[in-house]
């Protein structure tokens, strides 16, 4: 099977070590996940083993990739978007051998995909389908090809609670090996039997990385017992070594005192005090070795996030919305409006936490972009909007502190510099444009902004889409603590779980409020 030998992998531009001396064979059965903090890697490490042309101008590389004649199929993270006024059929005519399928290979690959296999034959514009039925398509063109194994990046972003179950069963049922790279904790948590985690440590100075044969929350348990467990035995021998030095310097200064004061009529005293404090200082250099020796606390790449203001406060009874919409459309195909959904009503009171879901291309990123359009120009409440797109917010071309700059001041920058490096922003990173950062990294410049704005309502497409697993359940902790508002759009399981007070379902007759045990079944309905 697929083998890698002795892989590093650096960054052109920076020279940052992004993986160093990794190893590794993926074999038959394996349902290997890929994790790791926001610029980790994850995605230039899929693409390398691919195809090591899609990362040569901005990465080199040593090591060896064994593919051993093996078939891959890979779907990139994003789609590209030259594809999207191509029709479906236009879609499959250039995937090479489709015309040579027998009716029983077509079959067999819409079976998977969960699409009746006329569908391949469409004249439907790729632009025109949701985003689980673009990574249906997708992952039914791999299988035209009978490949040997799958490297997937991403291919639960922007899909509905549906499809990402169904992919769930996709990834199981597949026959052959899938190296995949996720964010949806519940997917991994319910797929991968193995994993592969990158870690930038000392602040992105030193790379590391670990592959455990386990399933995803047998990993993260046993790593945090394993940690919990070396940072108490760490603590423990410091605490001893700090109390044998305590000891070491009052012999010390004891024997110190006494060669001070010892008069030359002894020199019998003499010879035996600089004879013990030789001693001394041997057993001083012994603790000195064993406390280099000792266990170390250990070094970890912590999930960290900004936290809101903790003043930040909505009283119970503010009407923080009151919104009405006759009809919600988008523009149709033939150059009229195509209707979503009519009566939409969505009244909110208090720091409350709501969110919208819905299958793929029901209206919900479309409905959150009316309801922020009618707040963000209010001044009684302090909103703040953070899209699926994020570069409908962010300048592509701009720096992330050119970014928040307001004034220019020195004081201004520095303050700016420290919050960007709290959230684990090297200095390099600082200075890059913003479109070279990672889909996490530019997520945290828009939570950051908000911060920054003091908002006390959050208007949220998507928000954990593009963190770590990892951060995940710190970006979770850190909203359910917020003292506003939050109207949110999400197909993240945990974070409806775990965040949102109310779930509402957006259907063509409105808004319909969903039970709270059954918000996460939503294909149930």
């Amino acid at each position: 099977m697929l083998q890698i030998k002795n892989l590093t992998i650096t960054h052109k531009k920076d020279l940052r070590t992004v993986l160093e001396n990794f190893s590794y064979v993926l074999n038959p059965g394996d349902k290997t996940v890929i994790i790791g903090e926001e610029g980790n890697g994850k995605s230039t490490l899929l693409k390398l083993i691919y195809d090591p042309s899609l990362v040569e101008d901005y990465a080199d590389y040593s090591g060896e990739i064994v593919k051993d004649n093996v078939k891959l199929g890979y779907l990139a993270q994003e789609m590209d978007k030259n594809l999207f006024s191509q029709t479906i059929l236009e879609y499959c005519s250039q995937i090479p051998g489709f015309y040579e399928l027998s009716q029983g290979e077509l079959y067999e690959a819409a079976r998977s995909v969960g699409r009746p296999a006329d569908w391949f034959y469409s004249q439907q514009q790729i632009g025109t389908l949701s985003g689980g039925e673009k990574v249906k398509l997708q992952l039914a063109g791999l299988l035209f090809s009978h490949p040997d194994a799958l490297l997937l990046d991403e291919p639960s972003n922007d899909i509905d609670i549906a499809t990402l179950e169904w992919l769930e069963e996709f990834i199981n049922g597949f026959r052959n090996p899938v190296l995949f790279i996720s964010h949806d904790e519940t997917l991994i948590e319910h797929t991968a039997n193995a994993v592969i985690h990158l870690e930038q440590l000392r602040r992105k100075t030193l790379s590391s990385y670990t592959v455990a044969n386990v399933p995803y929350a047998q990993y993260i348990r046993e790593r945090e017992s394993r940690m919990a467990h070396q940072e108490q035995v760490a603590r423990k021998e410091e605490a001893e070594y700090q109390k044998q030095m305590e000891r070491y310097r009052q012999i010390y200064e004891k024997v110190d005192h006494q060669l001070n004061t010892i008069t030359r009529a002894d020199p019998g005293g003499a010879r035996l005090l600089k004879k013990k404090m030789k001693s001394v200082k041997s057993m001083g250099k012994r603790f000195e070795r064993d406390h280099e020796n000792q266990t170390q606390i250990p070094d970890a790449e912590e999930a960290i996030f900004a936290m809101f203001d903790e003043s930040i406060a909505i009283p119970r009874g503010k009407a923080v919305l009151d919104f009405h919409l006759d009809e919600l459309s988008v523009p149709g195909d033939s150059g009229g409006k195509r209707i979503l959904s009519r009566n939409i009503n969505l009244f909110l009171a208090g720091p409350r936490k709501i969110c919208i879901v819905g299958d793929n291309g029901t209206g919900k990123s479309t409905l959150l972009r009316e309801i922020a359009g009618s707040m963000l120009e209010r001044t009684d409440i302090h909103a703040a909007y953070m899209p699926q797109n994020y570069e409908d917010m962010l300048d592509l071309g701009q720096t992330p502190v050119g970014f928040f700059v307001r004034t220019g001041e020195k004081e201004e920058r520095t303050r700016i510099q420290t919050f960007l490096g709290s959230l684990k922003f090297t200095p390099e990173e600082m200075g890059h444009p913003i479109g070279r950062l990672s889909g996490g990294q530019k997520a945290k410049l828009l939570f950051l902004n908000m911060i920054f704005e003091g908002a006390d309502v959050l208007l949220l497409d998507e928000p954990t889409r593009n963190f770590s697993p990892l951060s995940n359940p710190v970006i979770r902790r850190v909203l359910k603590k917020f003292g506003g508002a939050v109207i949110s759009v999400s197909h993240d399981r945990k974070f409806i779980e775990e965040v949102c007070d109310e779930c509402l379902l957006l259907t063509k007759d409105g808004l319909e409020a969903i039970e709270a045990d059954s918000h996460t079944r939503q294909d149930s309905l």
